[in-house]
Parts: C-alpha cells; sequence; structure tokens
C-alpha cells in the first residue's frame, strides 16, 4: 500500500477535505464582511460561486482517471463527496444570481431564463444536475440498480458541455476566452480519457477482427 493510499484510507482524511472544500465559500463570506470583494460585491459573488461550480466540476471527473493512472483505489472515497459540493456550489450561483439580480422575482427570473440563452443553458445544466445529486448515495443505487444509477450519471457528461458552453457566453460579451479555454481543455481531457478507455473495453469484447 503506497503512502498516498494509507493518508487518503485514514480516518481524518474526509473530514479534511470536506473541510477545505468548504474554504472558498469561508472565504467569500469573509470578503463580503470586511468588503473586500471589489465594487460589485454581488456580481462578485455570483461569478465565484459559478467559477467554484467548474472547478469542482472537474475535480469530481479528475478523480477516476487520476485513481486508475496513479494506482489508487482509496480516491474513489472522495468523488461522491466531491459531486455533492459540485451541487452545493450551483445552489450558491443560482441563488446569488435570484437575489442579486432579480430579488426572487420568480415571473422574472422565469422571463430571463427564456430571453437569455447563457441563462437557459446554465439553467439546464442545474436541472440536469439535480437528480445526479439526489441519487448520489447507495439506497439510490440500490433502488435503481447499478446499470440505470450508470446510466443515469452519465448525464455528467451533458452538464460539462452545457456548463463550458454557459461559460462561454458569459465571457463573450467582454471577448475573455482565456479562462473558458482552460476549463474546456480540461474537460475535454477529461472526457477524452473516459471515451478512450470505453472503446478499448468495447475492442476487448469483440476480440480480433480476424482469427
Amino acid at each position: 500500500m503506497t503512502r498516498l493510499q494509507r493518508m487518503l484510507q485514514h480516518a481524518i482524511a474526509k473530514p479534511l477535505v470536506f473541510a477545505l472544500a468548504l474554504l472558498p465559500l469561508a472565504w467569500l463570506l469573509y470578503g463580503a464582511v470586511t468588503n473586500q470583494l471589489g465594487a460589485n460585491p454581488a456580481e462578485h459573488l455570483t461569478r465565484s460561486t459559478g467559477d467554484w461550480t467548474l472547478r469542482f466540476l472537474c475535480i469530481t471527473l479528475a478523480v477516476t482517471p487520476l485513481r486508475v493512472t496513479l494506482r489508487v483505489p482509496a480516491l474513489a472515497r472522495f468523488r461522491r463527496m466531491f459531486g455533492l459540493f459540485t451541487y452545493f456550489y450551483v445552489v450558491l450561483h443560482l441563488l446569488c444570481y435570484s437575489w442579486f439580480d432579480k430579488g426572487f422575482d420568480v415571473a422574472d427570473i422565469a422571463k430571463d431564463i427564456g430571453k437569455r440563452p447563457f441563462i437557459l443553458v446554465g439553467f439546464s445544466a442545474f436541472v440536469l444536475l439535480t437528480p445526479l445529486a439526489a441519487t448520489s448515495f447507495n439506497r439510490a443505487v440500490r433502488a435503481l440498480g447499478a446499470k440505470r444509477w450508470q446510466s443515469l450519471h452519465r448525464l455528467v457528461y451533458a452538464i460539462a458541455g452545457l456548463g463550458i458552453l454557459h461559460f462561454f457566453w458569459m465571457r463573450a460579451g467582454k471577448h475573455n476566452f482565456a479562462e473558458v479555454a482552460v476549463y474546456a481543455a480540461i474537460l475535454a481531457v477529461l472526457l477524452g480519457w473516459r471515451l478512450v478507455r470505453f472503446m478499448k473495453a468495447r475492442m476487448r469484447l469483440r476480440g480480433p477482427a480476424f482469427p
């Protein structure tokens, strides 16, 4: 057992990772209380929670490739937690938008979703992510069955694409695509790794084309 494997299996590992995942929120709250979020704190909070949603989505999708490549099975212990933190930050992102931009006016929010494509795409990603968060527990896996559960959780690929598109359209107004390119590249590598692995598995099942 490698040293990293032992560290990840330690009893304190999960609480420590949980606390670290809350640090972005703690930092944002501290900045809000001490008035250190710039000239437009509301916009800063909305965009920062959106950024952390994408970051945790990347972290969640990176767990399996890292686990397989580094041969550290204990990494799988944290995948569910990272996935739930992705949902946690997207809920905060939606709340910030609903509160600061729309004052929780449901009619105005619905109108905005229908009028602005990048809002529609972001909201669609949130809607698709909701059943994944709701079925991330062992009881849901047993209730759905492993095959149906896996099929449902493949929605994460569509969610990743929608998240990048939402971010792209949001930055299009300012012609600032540097960060978008970074996130797109990371997600392309992570999803590409899965595609290659899937294709190799299919080829092994089919066997050689000629005897």
